[in-house]
């Protein structure tokens, strides 16, 4: 007997990774040679703060620490903004019937120097850190570009 995976819900975040000089994480998925993302991932559950969401998914997807109890954790911010989009027909049967949009919350996370990052393979196989002007055109999707294009507003 298969076990069923839960729907995906459909309120995700996206944290750009950057060091004070504005150098950006871009993170390359497994399944595209040419999908450079920053970090980016859902909700586990309806009630998890997005914080926590933006902590997990970043810990998950680096290795890089910046839980509550990290001495990055003042580092995570919450640029309280939001993207929503439609989400790609080819992904939409990961969500329940009917769900076609999904809503993404903007995070950075400033770490003093470029780390070297702890891939899941499975999801990323390559890391580069680029300028946030470069790391932005190297971005496939149209959000994580213009989020990263606002770095420079939001960085301490």
């Amino acid at each position: 007997m298969t076990e069923e995976r839960p729907w995906k819900i459909p309120v995700s975040v996206l944290v750009v990774i950057h060091t004070p000089a504005l150098d950006v994480l871009l993170i390359r998925r497994a399944n595209s040679r040419d999908f450079w993302q920053s970090v980016t991932g859902s909700k586990d559950f309806e009630d998890e703060p997005l914080a926590l969401t933006a902590a997990r998914e970043v810990g998950e997807e680096t290795g890089i620490d910046c839980g509550a109890a990290s001495p990055l954790a003042a580092r995570l911010v919450d640029w309280q903004l939001e993207n929503v989009y439609d989400i790609y027909p080819s992904y939409r049967h990961r969500y329940a019937p009917g769900i076609t949009r999904n809503t993404e919350h903007l995070f950075g996370l400033e770490v003093p120097e470029k780390l070297t990052p702890t891939l899941s393979p499975r999801e990323h196989t390559h890391w580069q850190w680029l300028p946030y002007r470069e790391a932005a055109d190297a971005c496939l999707s149209p959000s994580n570009a213009e989020a990263i294009l606002l770095l420079p507003q939001f960085a301490r």
